[in-house]
């Protein structure tokens, strides 16, 4: 018998999708890295990529030892560190912990698709790092006053239940009347971490828009930007609407460069990829928000992140951007 049984197809395609996903952000951070220009922000990057590194590493061996073809991912050719600085002001640790955020979620799902022990210690370590990378960022940007708390609230001193099905009407769906109750903590935790994460986007977008090459691309970053504003817009009024402390922030913002540091194929998948995070936050927020308006906001959001990340999916086509996952045997062709 062999000394290790032979990957699955699932083991397979979460190591493809993680090996795509970390080389994205070796490149990104290489930048970041070099343009750091405060030495506990450039430690924190430094640190996570001497540990990513050896992880991509880990997977391009499984794939050698399993005689799979290696990814191309991205390169030395995607990112180019000699260039003006695109952000300032903090913009790289908050991108870098938005990142963490979303890898804390794939490393979550992937490994509930790993069966072999050491593709799940793989996962494992990964999310050991990215938690404590994610404290750090956050740790940073509080010290730094770049990143604002979600509102406080009043601690409860009674446990209450749901005495009628009035506390799901946000808005009667047929008769457009019905009185809003104010929103709970859970939907403010959601909605908060929605309008967080949007404005991250938006600074991210916005310097794409002014540095791709490609004026397909250009296009698209500035849809995106502006698909952004409106669900920042949208999510700001349900919290004004019941005077909640909206977020505000003085970090992170991009400058006034034009030379881009980043190949649109890597901006384009980056994009992609934010846009499956935005896509699945908000599924989470329609699924635990119990007021109807709210939850019939965040489908909406999530409809419109979809038709923009398949018209992004078509440039990538359309530029032979889009790296194809390994495929199952085709056994109807097998059979001709």
């Amino acid at each position: 018998m062999p000394e290790k049984p032979t990957i699955t197809s699932s083991e397979l395609g979460v190591l493809w999708l993680t090996y795509q996903e970390k080389t994205m952000i070796l490149r990104m951070l290489e930048y970041f890295i070099e343009k750091a220009d405060d030495d506990q922000a450039k430690k924190i990057m430094d640190d996570l990529y001497t540990d990513l590194n050896i992880y991509v590493d880990k997977i391009t061996d499984i794939f050698k030892s399993e005689g799979a073809a290696i990814p191309v991912g991205y390169s030395s050719k995607d990112v180019n560190k000699d260039v003006p600085k695109l952000y300032d002001n903090g913009f790289d640790i908050m991108f870098v912990r938005l990142l963490q955020e979303i890898s804390m979620g794939l490393h979550t799902l992937n490994i509930n698709m790993a069966y072999r022990e050491d593709i799940v210690m793989i996962f494992k370590d990964l999310t050991a790092i990215t938690q404590a990378t994610y404290n750090s960022c956050t740790q940073y940007l509080i010290e730094k006053g770049m990143i604002a708390r979600s509102p406080y609230v009043s601690m409860p001193n009674s446990v209450e239940f749901v005495k009628d099905t009035s506390y799901l009407g946000g808005l009667n769906l047929l008769t457009k009347i019905g009185k809003k109750r104010t929103l709970n903590t859970v939907e403010v935790a959601y909605t908060y971490h929605g309008i967080e994460s949007n404005v991250i986007g938006l600074q991210m977008i916005n310097g794409f828009a002014q540095c791709a090459h490609n004026p397909e691309v250009k296009k698209f970053f500035s849809k995106g930007g502006e698909l952004s504003k409106s669900v920042i817009k949208e999510m700001i009024e349900t919290f004004l609407e019941d005077g909640i402390q909206t977020p505000s922030t003085s970090g992170g913002h991009a400058t006034r460069s034009t030379v881009s540091p980043f190949s649109d194929k890597l901006m384009m998948y980056c994009t992609s990829f934010f846009c499956s995070f935005a896509m699945g936050g908000n599924s989470m927020g329609t699924a635990f928000s119990q007021r109807n308006d709210l939850a019939a906001k965040m489908s909406v959001f999530t409809k419109d992140i979809f038709e923009y990340a398949h018209e992004g999916a078509k440039i990538m086509i359309k530029n032979g951007w889009m790296e194809e996952p390994p495929q199952m045997e085709e056994r109807g062709k097998l059979k001709e």
